[in-house]
C-alpha cells in the first residue's frame, strides 16, 4: 500500500498468499509465536470470535507476538491484551487501541516499532525489518558475520520483491549489510517503479504495479571494486539492462574477482549477455531457458518453482517464491547466519 501523494494511502494488488494449514486445526500451545499482519483483513477479523480467541490464547500462553499496521484492530479486539501496553499502528489505528487501554507511541516516522514485554508492534510496511528483528531476537535467534558491502542493479519494472530482499539485507537491524541499488541514467534519491508478477492461471504472468524502489546510489558513481556481492533481481529490468554496456561491465568485474552474485528470474538475462554462464550450473524462470543453454550453462530444473542453487559464487533462482531461499543461499556466501 503506497501513499505517493495522497492523503492516505493507496491500494494495488499484490501476490496471492499461499496458505499452508486449516484455521480450526491451529493449536496455539505448539507454536512459539504470532504474526498479525497489517492490510485492509484486520478490519474483519477483528470480529470474527474464533480469532479472536485464538489471539487471546497465544497472549494468555506467553507467546510472542508481532504485529503491524492495520493488525492492532485484533490485538485491541482481544480482551485486555493492549491495555497498560506500550504499542504503535498506522497512524489512523490510534483511537482504538487507545480506546482498549493501550499507551500509544506515536510514529514519528512510519518504520516506528515498539516492544513491550512479549508484545511487538510496528506502524506500517516501512517497518517491517526492525519488526523481524525483534521478533528473530524474542524467539531466541542470533544474527551474526561480518559486515558486508552489497550492490542491486534495478531497473524499470524491476520485480516488487526486490524492495523486500534490500530492505532485510540493508536494514541494520537485521542482516547489517550496506546496500546500495543504483539504476543505469538515474541518480541517488530517484526511485524506480516495480512489479508484480503472479500466476494466476494463464499461461505466463500477471502483471501489476508494485511500489516505488528507492535508489541509493548514482550508477555513473558507483565503483563494482568496492562491494562484496552482487543481486540482480528479476522482472522485466533485465530484458533492456542486458543492452546495456556499463551494466554487463559491471557484472564481469563481479566474476572476474569470484565475488558473490545472486541472480533470480529474469536476471539471468543479464548474465547470460555478460557471457559468464559457460561451465556453470543454473537455473532461472523456465521462459529463460533458452537464453542460459546456449550461454553454455548446465540447466537446473526449478522444480518447485521456489528452488534456488548455489554453484560456487553463483546463486540462482527461479521466481519470487524462491526469495526465502534466495537471500539464506547469499547470506550464506557472505559468511552471514541466523541460527536458534
Amino acid at each position: 500500500m503506497p501513499f505517493g501523494c495522497f492523503q492516505t494511502y493507496t491500494e494495488t494488488v499484490d501476490h496471492n498468499f499461499a496458505l499452508n494449514a486449516t484455521f480450526d486445526e491451529v493449536n496455539a500451545a505448539s507454536y512459539d509465536g504470532l504474526l498479525l499482519p497489517g492490510g485492509r483483513a484486520p478490519e474483519y477479523l477483528a470480529h470474527i470470535p474464533s480469532v479472536v480467541e485464538l489471539v487471546t490464547k497465544f497472549v494468555s500462553l506467553g507467546k510472542q507476538i508481532a504485529s503491524i499496521c492495520h493488525g492492532q484492530l485484533i490485538l485491541a479486539a482481544a480482551s485486555g491484551v493492549v491495555k497498560g501496553r506500550k504499542c504503535t499502528a498506522f497512524p489512523p489505528v490510534k483511537p482504538v487501541p487507545v480506546a482498549a487501554g493501550a499507551h500509544w507511541v506515536e510514529a514519528h516516522t512510519m518504520a516506528v516499532t515498539v516492544v513491550d514485554g512479549n508484545l511487538i508492534t510496528a506502524a506500517t510496511y516501512d517497518g517491517h525489518s526492525e519488526l523481524i528483528r525483534h521478533f528473530v531476537k524474542a524467539l531466541g535467534g542470533t544474527i551474526s558475520g561480518p559486515d558486508r558491502k552489497v550492490l542491486f542493479i534495478s531497473g524499470m519494472s524491476v520485480t516488487n520483491f526486490c524492495r523486500i530482499t534490500w530492505k532485510i539485507m540493508r536494514s541494520r537491524f537485521l542482516l547489517g549489510c550496506h546496500v546500495d541499488a543504483v539504476c543505469p541514467s538515474k541518480k541517488a534519491g530517484d526511485t524506480c517503479p516495480t512489479a508484480i508478477h503472479d500466476f494466476e492461471g494463464d499461461q505466463t504472468y500477471s502483471e501489476k504495479p508494485g511500489h516505488a524502489f528507492p535508489l541509493t546510489a548514482t550508477f555513473d558513481d558507483v565503483d563494482p571494486s568496492s562491494y562484496d556481492a552482487l543481486v540482480i533481481p528479476g522482472g522485466r529490468a533485465p530484458e533492456y539492462l542486458a543492452l546495456n554496456e556499463s551494466v554487463i561491465a559491471m557484472v564481469k568485474h563481479f566474476f572476474e574477482h569470484k565475488k558473490p552474485v545472486a541472480s533470480i528470474c529474469h536476471g539471468q538475462q543479464i548474465l547470460s549477455a555478460a557471457g559468464v554462464l559457460k561451465g556453470r550450473k543454473c537455473t532461472a524462470y523456465p521462459a529463460v531457458n533458452l537464453n542460459v543453454v546456449l550461454s553454455g550453462e548446465t540447466w537446473l530444473e526449478p522444480d518447485p518453482i521456489s528452488r534456488c542453487f548455489t554453484d560456487g559464487n553463483l546463486v540462482t533462482g527461479a521466481a519470487w517464491p524462491g526469495h526465502p531461499e534466495f537471500i539464506s543461499q547469499l547470506i550464506t556466501l557472505l559468511g552471514i547466519q541466523v541460527s536458534f
